[in-house]
């Protein structure tokens, strides 16, 4: 009876203790920055309605978060960030994760510096690279959803088209070419938090692309990738060489993957190169059947990625055997001809669905990854160009 007693005791508690009025949601939203004029609207997925319009300085790039908390808009013209409050608050509880949803909202708080170009977020920090200044200014999302736009400065040499990073208690920021900095960079310093140099100048000459995969960052160099880990005291820095059978060519874009560690770079103008660092054979190489659009990796579906070439054809990757495993006609042709800042179709992946910008049309298509069909549209004033999808499932409360 005493053992009964203590069964209906332990049920009451986890009834007692069970969140109440909790329901399993998900919720996608789509922040969409517009070709022309300089706008971003947050659109929620599910039904296409415009939940948010956000007038800025002038048209922006567009980066998320690690949280996904906020999206920052970078104003290369404007010499400004903006930074908005997606509205989709994720909070992870080990066994089940709470969701929150709310109106997005443009932050008071901004980043101004000259020519702001370069966005990295990692280990919970964000990093901004101004090439006017040749500075990286450093902010938490929590001191800007606070209301604080006074961010940490780290100075390289020179101005230059740079980059930096956070790595654990350090911070990675590009060196420029002594010789002329308007070229790309010529390698990676490690510094201490406070900005002190580690160590010597890493070697990476034509510096451009950074992406991170789990704990691993790497960063695309002439001859090859440098690979960042952590180190004993300070991070370990390596380059990784292309081999000898790949073709003439340099990884200048690179993407993390999700899950999987991995990398996934552009390699001319009509492959992309799949980069394992754990193997002996790293790179695999992977023709496109035309010049590449864009490309995106799936958090989802860790093993998949997705490339858009310039005959509107969308093609499924798996990156796992470096082959194309599908492939579907999507957009009219957009030629890669012309300025590089043209407007071109971009890539975003929402939980179970792709999304395609297609500026030229003035949509949104949306795209099943099993069978790359489009099965609807939404569609969006101006000309819809750069986009970041944000969200996920959890128990509402």
């Amino acid at each position: 009876m005493r053992i009964f007693r203590n069964l209906l005791l332990s049920a009451a508690l986890a009834v007692a203790v069970a969140p109440a009025h909790a329901e399993e949601g998900e919720h996608w939203r789509l922040f969409v920055a517009d070709h022309g004029e300089s706008v971003v609207r947050a659109v929620d997925l599910a039904d296409g309605a415009v939940v948010g319009t956000f007038e800025l300085s002038a048209p922006a790039r567009l980066y998320r978060t690690e949280s996904e908390r906020t999206v920052f808009a970078v104003q290369r013209d404007a010499d400004a960030v903006s930074v908005i409050d997606t509205g989709i608050l994720l909070e992870d509880h080990g066994d089940h994760a709470d969701l929150d949803v709310s109106a997005p909202r443009l932050l008071e708080a901004t980043v101004e510096g000259d020519r702001p170009v370069h966005f990295v977020a990692h280990d919970g920090r964000v990093a901004l690279f101004f090439d006017g200044e040749g500075v990286a200014r450093i902010v938490t999302e929590a001191a800007l959803l606070d209301g604080d736009a006074n961010p940490a400065e780290i100075s390289a040499e020179a101005p230059h088209h740079g980059v930096a990073a956070t790595f654990g208690d350090h911070i990675l920021v590009s060196v420029p070419n002594p010789d002329d900095p308007t070229e790309l960079p010529i390698g990676i310093q490690v510094l201490t938090g406070e900005g002190d140099p580690v160590g010597g100048v890493h070697a990476c000459p034509g510096l451009h692309g950074e992406a991170a995969s789990g704990s691993m960052m790497a960063f695309g160099c002439e001859a090859g990738l440098l690979i960042v880990e952590s180190g004993d005291d300070a991070p370990s820095v390596r380059l990784l060489p292309y081999p000898d059978d790949l073709p003439e060519g340099k990884t200048g874009t690179l993407l993390g993957g999700v899950a999987l560690r991995y990398f996934l770079g552009n390699y001319g103008p009509d492959a992309v190169v799949v980069v394992d660092p754990s193997e002996e054979d790293a790179f695999s190489l992977v023709r496109l059947p035309a010049r590449r659009v864009d490309f995106a990796v799936d958090p989802a579906r860790p093993r998949f990625a997705y490339a858009l070439t310039e005959d509107g054809d969308l093609h499924k990757l798996d990156v796992m055997a470096a082959e194309i495993v599908a492939t579907a006609a999507i957009t009219r042709p957009y030629s890669m001809d012309g300025h590089w800042s043209d407007p071109r179709p971009r890539i975003a992946v929402a939980g179970d669905e792709i999304v395609l910008s297609d500026p030229l049309a003035g949509v949104l298509r949306i795209i099943d990854p099993e069978t790359l069909q489009e099965t609807r549209r939404i569609d969006i004033d101006g000309m819809p160009y750069n986009l970041v999808a944000v969200g996920g499932s959890g128990l509402h409360h």
